[in-house]
């Protein structure tokens, strides 16, 4: 079951009048959807569980602790180490500015501070301001204006 797919089954949920739905397919996928005011979606394939929520409007804050086997991604310096990531906290649209004449909220270079508004993720037809967890600097962004987003894409490095 791919992206499109997943959208469509949820978008079709947000128009139906059924409140809850549950499907378990034979390869051991399952869905779940239930219809609530926090629109709790989680779908769970073997081995891997992937949760969203929306509306939302903090976002999933981790350190950058990634380990790969690639040679130059082990060579990262200590500063990029410090790095905090902002990631997203749903599936939905990145947009960098609250409409497309309008400068972003943020480009790299900025100083943020805490609560600030970064972007916006939309889902399912609702725009979700993500607002920074921290202050900082931005070091870069992760995705282009208009890009789709997973739950847990990396948005913005500050540091």
């Amino acid at each position: 079951m791919d992206y499109s797919d997943i959208k469509r089954l949820i978008d079709d949920m947000g128009n139906s009048k059924i409140d809850s739905l549950k499907i378990e397919f034979p390869d051991g996928v399952k869905i779940s959807m239930k219809k609530n005011t926090e629109k709790e979606v989680v779908i769970a394939a073997p081995g891997n569980v992937i949760e969203a929520s929306a509306p939302m409007t903090t976002p999933v804050v981790t350190e950058k602790q990634e380990t790969s086997l690639v040679k130059s991604e082990e060579q990262q310096t200590k500063q990029e180490e410090s790095y905090k990531v902002v990631k997203s906290p749903m599936v939905g649209t990145f947009y960098a500015s609250s409409s497309p004449d309008k400068e972003p909220f943020v480009k790299v270079g900025d100083k943020v501070h805490k609560g600030q508004v970064l972007c916006i993720v939309e889902a399912m037809k609702l725009m979700n301001e993500i607002e920074s967890e921290f202050d900082g600097e931005i070091v870069e962004v992760c995705v282009n204006n208009e890009d789709i987003v997973e739950y847990g894409t990396p948005l913005f490095k500050i540091k």
